[in-house]
């Protein structure tokens, strides 16, 4: 007989995303649904910043993102965590001391006077740095702290998201060019799983989050927003 334990991948997830449902971190709206920054329309809306909030849960949610490090990329592969402004510096605090390391923070710009630092921290040549974020959609605000940190001298091969959209086939694309592995405890997918187990909407609800989570672009482009992303 096997038994899962805490470093299973699927029970991470689902803990996860029982994790967040319960501190309403999570929303669904198909009716009405949010605008995003980039113009899409979205039935889903996530807020992992209400994590620092609830200390039990944080503390469970930092053990498994220490278990996914150390399982998926090694006992002694880093020599620092970073996280971004400002939604990343928090869980960078938890992470690093959970795995003993030096924590720096990471500006999206040079803060503009004094020694016009955009790492926060002592950083040597060549430090091995892990990046962390609350969520990551498709890559890009990660590696605006990633190409920052390379510039600076460091080495950046890791990076990890509590959550991880996991819906843009650009993002594994933006990650695998930019030789970053990304890490993550769950995505969309987990939450919908978790949604439709507890029965938390109607059925019409559920059918149209994951029509959007099949093909969020065509989702977006039938219920008023862009059905196409602009390219960087």
């Amino acid at each position: 007989m096997i038994h899962t334990t805490f470093t299973d991948r699927a029970v991470m997830a689902e803990l996860v995303a029982k994790m967040l449902w319960e501190i309403k971190a999570v929303h669904f709206s198909a009716d009405k649904p949010y605008k995003l920054s980039s113009g899409m329309a979205s039935p889903v809306y996530i807020d992992c910043r209400k994590l620092i909030s609830y200390p039990r849960i944080r503390s469970v949610v930092m053990d498994f993102a220490a278990a996914t490090v150390l399982r998926d990329a090694g006992f002694e592969q880093f020599d620092a965590v970073a996280g971004g402004e400002t939604a990343g510096i928090p869980f960078a605090a938890f992470l690093s001391e959970r795995l003993s390391l030096p924590m720096l923070y990471v500006r999206k710009k040079p803060k503009g006077h004094g020694r016009n630092a955009q790492i926060e921290g002592h950083m040597p040549e060549g430090a091995r740095v892990l990046v962390i974020e609350d969520l990551t959609t498709a890559g890009g605000s990660m590696f605006t702290f990633i190409d920052a940190i390379r510039a600076a001298g460091g080495v950046v091969d890791h990076g990890i998201a509590l959550f991880y959209y996991d819906i843009f086939p650009d993002a594994a694309e933006r990650f695998a060019s930019g030789a970053v592995q990304l890490h993550y405890l769950a995505t969309w997918r987990d939450m919908l799983a978790v949604a439709r187990a507890q029965k938390l909407f109607d059925e019409k609800t559920l059918t149209e989050v994951e029509a959007f989570l099949d093909a969020p672009l065509a989702w977006s482009g039938r219920n008023g927003g862009v059905a196409e992303l602009a390219k960087a």
